[in-house]
């Protein structure tokens, strides 16, 4: 496979766009960053790597010395984490596919993929590294306790008026 390129998962279950880093060499173990879009990025056309992580990764590459795994949800209807089976399921095909270092799994989205952030993190602390949740919200008394030990780089901006940024305040 050709580092630089996007490639789709098959098996995902959900649309998946992983892009490979430049000077990908499958002899040693890479990190993993798994980016959950917004409501907007919503269905199957793979929107989801045109906004928001996709941008700055195509625009940069030698700034993201990682795979990407961008899935895409089809429903904006439902939250990430009625996604938790098949973004897992996606994790694991891209692990067997490429050399992927399971201590250095960080997981990002923003809005709608802040929250999926928060709690399917919460549901699965052990599998990832590091959380960076963008204007993201979640139930607190469920989420905060279980991501406490991780590093986590919390962006929300205080004049949202989307998303209340005393959603991420409380979970932090």
């Amino acid at each position: 496979e050709v580092a630089g390129r996007e490639v789709e998962l098959e098996e995902a279950g959900l649309p998946v766009v992983v892009r490979l880093p430049e000077g990908y060499d499958p002899g040693r173990p890479w990190p993993l960053v798994v980016f959950l879009h917004g409501a907007g990025e919503c269905g199957s056309d793979g929107r989801q790597a045109q906004v928001g992580l996709g941008p700055a990764v195509a625009a940069r590459p030698d700034r993201w010395p990682c795979l990407v795994l961008m899935p895409q949800k089809p429903s904006r209807e439902h939250q990430w984490e009625a996604y938790e089976d098949q973004v897992l399921a996606a994790i694991a095909e891209a692990r067997a596919r490429w050399n992927i270092d399971g201590d250095r799994i960080a997981l990002t989205g923003l809005s709608q993929g802040g929250h999926g952030t928060w709690v399917i993190c919460a549901r699965n602390p052990g599998l990832f590294s590091c959380l960076v949740p963008v204007c993201g919200y979640g139930p607190v008394a469920e989420v905060a306790p279980r991501v406490a030990r991780l590093p986590v780089w919390a962006f929300h901006g205080l004049r949202d008026d989307i998303v209340d940024p005393r959603e991420t305040l409380a979970i932090m």
